[in-house]
């Protein structure tokens, strides 16, 4: 099975993003984003959720919004867990959240602007499909993946956000933080119980909207 790998054009990385995590290029169009950025802010001339100049540069709220389009959803996830807490068997794939120099031509300007990446399975190994590479980055198998994540997540100016299916889409009531977590291996149903209780009370997980 081929990789679908969309290449970086203007500023438009999220929508590269949603096409690769869904692997089409009918996923989405700039024009269905740019209706989302209007969806979202009817009345304004400015709109604050894509950039000015109406090149991209769309921002959390329009891929949150893009996502629930495909009956899906994104949680962000807490960096001080171990990214191999993660069930790679109930989510669909990651989005990265990273900085991103802001060039013009073959000049880096003193910018600084957020980049979006999707990271998914495809034919049993994880691929990086930044749009920004030239092909896509073969990352390997679940233990290489959770390595992978790990490094990029050392640095504090780095988000990820573990997209799943939608709670009404499988039936499921659990809230979307709950699904793609790994239960807590405990010595008693005791020590299961105070587990529970703490990771409610802490709400260490929580779900990105």
């Amino acid at each position: 099975m081929p990789v679908y790998h969309e290449r970086q054009t203007r500023q438009l990385c999220a929508l590269h993003t949603l096409n690769n995590l869904f692997q089409t290029r009918q996923a989405f169009t700039k024009e269905r984003l740019d209706q989302i950025c209007t969806d979202l802010n009817p009345n304004v001339w400015l709109n604050p959720h894509r950039s000015m100049l109406g090149l991209g540069n769309y921002d959390v709220n329009v891929i949150m919004a893009a996502l629930q389009a495909w009956n899906c959803e994104a949680c962000w996830f807490d960096k001080r867990k171990d990214p191999s807490c993660i069930d790679l068997n109930a989510i669909v794939g990651f989005i990265l959240n990273v900085p991103s120099d802001y060039k013009f031509g073959f000049i880096t300007l003193p910018l600084r602007k957020r980049h979006w990446i999707a990271i998914r399975q495809i034919d049993g190994k994880y691929y990086n499909l930044d749009s920004k590479l030239h092909s896509p980055e073969c990352i390997g198998d679940e233990q290489q993946l959770f390595a992978f994540l790990k490094q990029q997540l050392q640095s504090n100016d780095r988000e990820l956000f573990v997209v799943v299916e939608s709670s009404s889409v499988n039936g499921n009531n659990e809230q979307p933080a709950k699904r793609w977590l790994r239960e807590p291996i405990v010595a008693n149903e005791s020590e299961t119980a105070g587990a529970r209780s703490l990771t409610k009370t802490l709400n260490m997980n929580g779900h990105v909207s």
